[in-house]
């Protein structure tokens, strides 16, 4: 990343707090030109539970003060209950959290530093909330950049996929545990931090309870889906991705449900902004952003809406692994979405596990399969090697060598490309089964099959069956029943070369990425009523070779820190034969480390472990523990919680446990012991 120093205008930096009509007080960081009283600039809204002072502070600084240097003021606020910011914050995406916005953006509008006209941006949550927070049509609100983001809370978010509990609600909500138990810091807010931290320690609560209580598309997670009314939306959107990452299906329903300009961007990177992309190439976001917020924030016609609605890295086929430096692929672009440049191809499944071009006509006769059946019931291992659901490449989590799943699946191939082959959308399956249990999965995986057959994931879906007609009123599969079900894979723009085939892959667990059914399921299919259908793009190079290159990623300079202790990743499958049991570990030391401008100290480490014994379901597990600890001078702090999800046939039970110290004296602990009943999951 090249460093930028020198800015068209000079900045300046403070510490503030917004009041809230009810007296309470968010923390506030804003960069903002030295002359901005006098020359009033818009605003760009940050607004996250993550921590400003500290753990977001090496990313918003190179950040805020780039937009600032350019004429902005780039505002960072806590979220009641999260940093220097008053109160607890009990749950994602409150309707208190969306009403102190609006006053966060009536607040910055009375500013005489600011022209009255903001801009909200985010990743992940702070995408969420800036889109949310747009539907309430505040009249400040001009425009939004949202990242990462979901539009559907319960069918595209981390605690459900296709009906499915991902084992990421687990993972997220300890990450949310860990984090409402930060305290705030007594720098800024004096004395009280002891007061407020153990007002958090005390009324945060267990979210992942919370979540779980809800396991189908309920009035709670409506709350919040933007998709339940794209035309709430007033201002343009520009909406980002990336294909490692779990939430670029949301671009595509983005750009297809708004009325309002709006544009849309995915690369190859994982949960990241994409001038800090990984899987490379990372690209000049900032300088993007700048086209995006002049056009919008300022009144200037930057250009950037006379060209393609959507902007895409089509990748190019790569030998598994679990972490890329960079994706091969070029950038390509559609004028619009959905497309008129994509066509969809089906293939015919067969009883052979071949995959056949289907010709027109009736494709049944032509396989000449008639009422031929496979059956498959996978062991558990099924899904080891499949990475998160929402990558983060650190530790490595992307899916490794599909042949090692393979071999707990129904296989299904294609014959090899006499040439290259490009997909760009949501490939569909349309299967024909039965199970022989109420409650059943199954778990798809699209993968690029290399002249080596190295078998890497393209692309994957999930369905609970009880949920193949509604997520809000789901039902119990009669066994033996035969039923036609369609499944969405993830969206992907993606280019099979000449040489490789293409492989579906059909299994009844994916464990640990979803949480597996009740009892072991063994699913019938019908392969000659089933096929693949995929989106197909054809290349138009002319159009390619006139897109705009997008500059090198650049940013602020970075935030001055002392590392005291490296980082150390590990991602491990262990099976230990001996016992028949099978652990995923996965470990992410995040060091220590000083931020030399405010004296503090920062260690954290979280572990992960996922378990299972052989052929025992009710023997499903998953662990997180958290440590993190705080320190200047003779002020030291740390946490330790801890959380564990098990299950039986019946019920879902949770067990956590939350301890912290103030130097050497644990000034609170408490557990949890919650059983959950399941409820066709």
């Amino acid at each position: 990343m090249r460093i930028v120093t020198d800015f068209p205008r000079r900045i300046m930096e403070e510490e503030t707090w917004i009041p809230l009509p009810d007296g309470t007080r968010l923390a506030a960081r804003i960069w903002r030109p030295v002359d901005a009283e006098r020359h009033p600039v818009p605003a760009i809204l940050e607004y996250l539970p993550y921590r400003k002072r500290d753990l977001t502070a090496e990313r918003d600084v190179q950040m805020h003060p780039y937009w600032a240097g350019h004429g902005y003021a780039g505002v960072r606020v806590d979220i009641r209950g999260t940093g220097e910011s008053d109160g607890v914050l009990t749950d994602e995406y409150l309707p208190s959290e969306l009403e102190d916005g609006l006053a966060v953006l009536a607040w910055l509008e009375a500013q005489p530093w600011c022209t009255g006209d903001v801009g909200m941006v985010g990743i992940s949550w702070g995408g969420f909330n800036g889109l949310q927070i747009a539907a309430l049509r505040p009249p400040q609100l001009k425009a939004v950049i949202a990242l990462c983001f979901t539009d559907d809370r319960y069918a595209d978010d981390i605690h459900h996929m296709g009906g499915c509990l991902l084992a990421d609600n687990l993972s997220w909500a300890s990450t949310m545990f860990d984090g409402n138990a930060c305290p705030p810091d007594p720098e800024l807010v004096g004395e009280r931090w002891r007061e407020m931290w153990l007002e958090r320690l005390d009324g945060s609560g267990l979210w992942l309870a919370q979540w779980l209580a809800h396991q189908r598309r309920d009035a709670y997670w409506q709350h919040g889906s933007v998709c339940e009314d794209y035309s709430r939306i007033q201002c343009p959107v520009y909406a980002i991705s990336g294909w490692a990452d779990g939430y670029c299906n949301a671009v595509f329903r983005l750009l297809a449900g708004l009325e309002v300009p709006r544009k849309g961007l995915v690369g190859p990177w994982a949960h990241k902004y994409p001038h800090l992309g990984e899987p490379g190439p990372a690209i000049g976001f900032l300088q993007e952003s700048l086209r995006w917020w002049d056009q919008w924030l300022k009144g200037s016609d930057t250009g950037i809406m006379d060209e393609p609605m959507l902007r895409l890295w089509m990748q190019e086929s790569v030998p598994p692994s679990a972490r890329y430096a960079e994706r091969p692929g070029r950038w390509v672009a559609e004028p619009e979405w959905p497309s008129s440049n994509i066509e969809s191809r089906a293939f015919r499944l067969t009883a052979g596990h071949d995959l056949l071009p289907e010709a027109a006509g009736d494709a049944e006769t032509e396989v000449g399969d008639g009422d031929a059946t496979l059956d498959i019931r996978s062991p558990l291992s099924v899904g080891l090697y499949a990475g998160k659901w929402c990558s983060y490449n650190a530790p490595p989590d992307l899916p490794h060598d599909q042949r090692d799943e393979d071999g707990g699946a129904l296989i299904f191939q294609s014959e090899r490309l006499e040439a290259p082959l490009e997909i760009c959308g949501s490939p569909v399956v349309e299967l024909t089964l039965a199970a022989d249990q109420p409650v059943a999965m199954v778990a798809l995986r699209l993968s690029d099959i290399a002249e080596d057959d190295k078998a890497t994931r393209v692309s994957y879906g999930l369905l609970n069956l009880t949920h193949r007609d509604s997520d809000e009123h789901p039902e119990p599969l009669t066994p033996g029943s035969r039923y036609r079900v369609r499944i969405p894979l993830k969206h992907i723009a993606q280019q099979f070369s000449a040489g490789h085939a293409l492989r579906l892959s059909l299994s009844t667990s994916y464990w640990p990425l979803a949480w597996p059914a009740p009892h072991p399921v063994r699913l019938t299919l019908w392969p000659s009523e089933s096929r693949l259908v995929l989106p197909v793009r054809e290349p138009r190079p002319d159009e390619e070779a006139r897109l705009a290159p997008f500059a090198e990623p650049e940013g602020a300079p970075p935030l001055a820190k002392t590392l005291l202790q490296p980082t150390q990743e590990t991602w491990r499958v262990i099976r230990d034969l001996a016992n028949d049991e099978t652990l995923l570990e996965v470990i992410h030391d995040e060091g220590c480390y000083r931020i030399d401008d405010i004296d503090l100290t920062i260690a954290a480490k979280v572990t992960e472990r996922y378990r299972y014994a052989y052929g025992s379901y009710d023997s499903v597990s998953g662990w997180t523990e958290w440590q993190r600890s705080f320190q200047r001078g003779d002020w030291a702090v740390h946490t330790l919680t801890r959380t564990q999800l098990t299950s039986d046939a019946d019920n879902f039970r949770i067990r956590a446990t939350l301890d912290a110290w103030e130097g050497d004296t644990r000034i609170y602990a408490r557990t949890w012991d919650e059983t959950i009943p399941r409820d066709l999951v």
